[in-house]
């Protein structure tokens, strides 16, 4: 969330045309088109956030800025060349990193939490603790996650948790 992504097409030479099809998750289809015999492009219901990266005429690729998780969906590339028709599809998925917040309880214990994550997060102690986390999932397909500390030991002073998740791992020590 937040990048670039560029996507590419079948790079072949005496194109014809150039169709981008994009179905997002959310929101209705969008179109770009290319057609070389008039060096005409062409957009229907597609946001400003997405247009070609370059010339088509010279490289068909699509080029999203600001990705969001509006821009979930199925994006596939039609070039129609002299030597034949050729698709490619992407399935993308956007990854949003959770804001991981840390602090004590009323009861003094730790609680680790992992807001608005895409996927869910996974929380870990690196102290042995019988903690369940519990998820909360949001409208927008993010999820947070809460997970209490509860030591087998009191004698624990500083606690850490480890928030794993595929758009990069954090950690946050807390004494309580």
């Amino acid at each position: 969330v937040g990048n670039s992504c560029v996507l590419t097409c079948p790079p072949k030479t005496n194109i014809t045309t150039v169709t981008w099809k994009i179905s997002p998750k959310v929101g209705g289809p969008c179109i770009l088109g290319y057609r070389a015999d008039q060096n005409k492009t062409d957009r229907t219901n597609c946001s400003d956030s997405m247009n070609w990266k370059f010339r088509p005429d010279q490289d068909p690729a699509l080029e999203i800025w600001q990705v969001g998780i509006d821009h979930e969906g199925n994006y596939t590339c039609e070039v129609v060349a002299t030597e034949g028709n050729f698709h490619k599809t992407y399935h993308l998925t956007v990854l949003v990193p959770p804001r991981l917040t840390m602090y004590c309880d009323d009861h003094g214990n730790p609680v680790c939490k992992a807001t608005a994550g895409k996927p869910a997060a996974q929380i870990l102690w690196v102290l042995e603790s019988n903690s369940t986390p519990k998820e909360e999932g949001h409208d927008n397909g993010t999820v947070t996650v809460l997970s209490t500390f509860t030591a087998y030991s009191t004698n624990v002073t500083n606690t850490t948790c480890i928030v794993s998740h595929p758009a990069g791992n954090q950690s946050m020590t807390i004494a309580c």
